[in-house]
């Protein structure tokens, strides 16, 4: 039912956001006679208001290619590391030379990114600051009109299956940090491994601007 909302309202807004792209540039543009009315500039700004509003965002690269280790700068290679139907792990993969073999003994990191409307990208940053110190894998969610129906729902519970898998995947010396939405099933995840006793449980755990209220369980 919610993406059907998405798709209906998705197809009311193209039409508006090309118009007022169009409309946007006619008052721009030093060749239109319309630029040169009062409050044009305004009008402009207006219009590209209302086009980014109905604009549909390329999935952007993270496009880290190197990183700085010890003052040498070392090529780092993202690659596919487990793909499930819903997201895709990504490892991004430090080319050490010998002289810095040491460093593959770095701590290990998974970072969760956000599912709910946001792409892995988000954390872009985050990433590049963790690489001269760290292995780094990161959740990469699949846009979920691009997952054929055929592959069923998306719950909660599959969401903590999926941190669990990745988790085991990565092994007890991993250290997990989860960035906004995804805090509660991580958070879920890994108290359930604990409750089990698994044997992949994660050293540390990093919960940043999720929605959880650590006042109400004070550890």
């Amino acid at each position: 039912m919610l993406y059907d909302l998405r798709e209906a309202q998705r197809a009311f807004l193209n039409p508006l956001s090309n118009w007022a792209d169009s409309m946007s540039q006619l008052y721009a543009n030093p060749y239109s006679p319309l630029s040169y009315l009062p409050f044009a500039n305004r009008i402009s700004a207006g219009l590209e208001v209302v086009h980014r509003l109905g604009k549909d965002y390329e999935k952007p690269g993270f496009e880290l290619r190197s990183t700085v280790i010890e003052g040498r700068e070392v090529t780092v290679i993202e690659r596919i590391e487990i793909s499930r139907p819903f997201c895709r792990l990504l490892k991004f993969e430090r080319m050490l030379p010998d002289s810095l073999a040491h460093r593959r003994d770095d701590p290990v990191v998974l970072v969760f990114a956000p599912l709910s409307g946001h792409h892995a990208t988000l954390l872009r940053d985050t990433v590049q600051a963790l690489l001269p110190d760290h292995t780094v894998y990161v959740t990469d969610w699949i846009d979920a009109r691009m997952v054929p129906l055929a592959q069923g729902n998306f719950q909660l519970d599959d969401y903590v299956a999926y941190a669990i898998e990745f988790i085991r995947h990565l092994g007890p010396d991993l250290h997990v940090m989860s960035v906004c939405q995804p805090t509660v099933p991580v958070l879920g995840a890994i108290s359930l491994m604990s409750t089990l006793g698994d044997p992949a449980l994660p050293r540390s755990m990093t919960m940043m601007g999720g929605p959880i209220d650590a006042r109400r369980s004070p550890t």
